[in-house]
């Protein structure tokens, strides 16, 4: 049996032993990774330590530090009242708002996931606090980042376009940012509708004394229900606060929180070290809101992360990407052909890196592409959008940020409901992009 085949069924057999059992499945990756990469692969203990994503372990462990620590000193419950006042009372715009914040930060050159790990944070710390399903939160956070990511100068969009260049096909800039933005705007729609979404918009926020301008109505000092009997107001809507002045270490963090902001956008640092760089700079004004911050880090999260992506290091290095690739490239249908490509580019992004699998898999295309048997615009657009969309998993850099700023929830059941809706996005969204972007034609 070829290496190839024995990673692929240790791969399926990990899944279904972390499944029937309570084992960490980073800690089981790891294992595996070490015996098949040296019994089957021939690599050596270097090479796949090699593997280890350690840009992802210092932007997880960098991140739920910060914003720990921004949690503890209360900056975060600031900041969401501030987004209460800013949307005048209207919790069900508040997702929307951040979906909004995430797809313009990637439109104007951010990658997603230092995007989502900016957003993410006080998404989530908004959603515990009134007691909106962090699903939904999280996934409108990442599908915004996403819907930006293939503007003509966004990294995505740079990267995918240079691609077609390089391979000699005709491309379309602008096609390809409107449909990933039309395609996460929709399944950020069904997001919304599925998890309660429409909910809040029957729920405003008390931002001003009842009777003024903005019509909002309190019980009890708590917002109104429209529709609501007293009672049921009283037990379900989220309570209010007045919006005050930050304290000075408040005010201290939000310049740390720019900063952050400002050294990933404009000067494109790695937005792991400069989380950790200025979460120590806090830390030594206030070392219990530093040692708080510690107990935020979701190890069990870190560990399992970076074991499955070493895993998938691991393939790369054995060849076993390269080979269901060309398996499926050699198939005589393009149509079948190209969505199972698609299916590929998905399945295999939702592990590792979503920029690594574009340009593995669109030259595999070159071929049937140049025979001009499938559009080649639809086509790159389809891939581009079935292999980015399905980062809402939580073994995606972007779900991971979801499932590590999570709060007041279990995060094992948490991880488990994100990781089903990603793999319902893993199969459904090549078959949704594929039939109008390739077989209808659109494009």
């Amino acid at each position: 049996m070829s290496a190839e085949l024995i990673s692929i069924l240790a791969l399926a057999a990990m899944f279904v032993v972390a499944t029937l059992l309570p084992i960490n499945m980073g800690l089981l990756a790891f294992a595996t990774a070490f015996l098949v990469g040296t019994l089957a692969g021939d690599l050596t203990t270097d090479e796949i330590l090699g593997e280890f994503p350690g840009e992802i372990f210092v932007v997880l462990v960098g991140i739920t530090y910060l914003f720990g620590i921004a949690k503890a000193n209360g900056t975060i419950d600031w900041l969401v009242r501030l987004a209460v006042r800013a949307v005048r009372g209207h919790l069900a715009a508040i997702p929307w708002v951040m979906f909004g914040i995430a797809a313009t930060l990637t439109a104007i050159g951010a990658v997603s996931p230092a995007a989502v790990a900016i957003v993410a944070p006080i998404a989530l710390g908004f959603a515990a606090r009134y007691r909106i399903s962090p699903l939904l939160m999280g996934a409108l956070v990442v599908h915004g980042a996403q819907a930006g990511g293939f503007s003509p100068i966004s990294v995505y969009g740079s990267i995918v376009n240079g691609v077609v260049a390089d391979n000699g096909l005709p491309g379309d800039e602008v096609f390809l940012f409107f449909a990933s933005l039309a395609v996460n705007l929709l399944i950020a729609g069904v997001v919304f509708v599925a998890f309660g979404g429409l909910r809040l918009l029957r729920v405003r926020s008390a931002t001003a004394p009842a009777g003024d301008s903005t019509g909002s109505a309190t019980v009890g000092g708590r917002p109104r229900i429209a529709g609501g009997s007293p009672e049921l107001d009283a037990a379900t809507a989220p309570a209010v606060e007045r919006l005050t002045l930050p304290t000075p270490y408040q005010a201290l963090t939000l310049l740390g929180l720019v900063a952050l902001v400002l050294c990933t956008l404009a000067f494109d640092l790695d937005v792991g070290f400069v989380a950790v760089t200025v979460a120590v700079v806090l830390a030594l004004f206030s070392q219990q809101a530093a040692k708080e911050a510690v107990g935020q880090i979701t190890w069990s999260v870190v560990l399992l992360i970076c074991g499955v992506l070493t895993y998938v290091g691991v393939l790369e290095q054995i060849g076993t990407i390269d080979y269901v690739g060309n398996a499926v490239a050699d198939v005589g249908a393009p149509l079948i052909a190209a969505l199972l490509l698609c299916y590929i580019g998905a399945i295999v992004s939702a592990f590792a890196s979503s920029v690594g699998v574009l340009g593995a898999t669109i030259p595999l295309a070159v071929p049937f592409l140049l025979a001009g048997d499938v559009g080649a615009i639809g086509f790159v657009a389809a891939l581009s959008i079935a292999s980015t969309v399905v980062d809402v998993s939580p073994f995606s850099t972007n779900g991971a940020l979801v499932v590590a700023n999570a709060q007041n929830v279990d995060r094992e059941a948490f991880f488990k409901r994100l990781l089903a809706y990603g793999a319902v996005i893993t199969m459904v969204a090549p078959l949704v992009v594929w039939l109008p972007l390739v077989v209808i034609g659109i494009g």
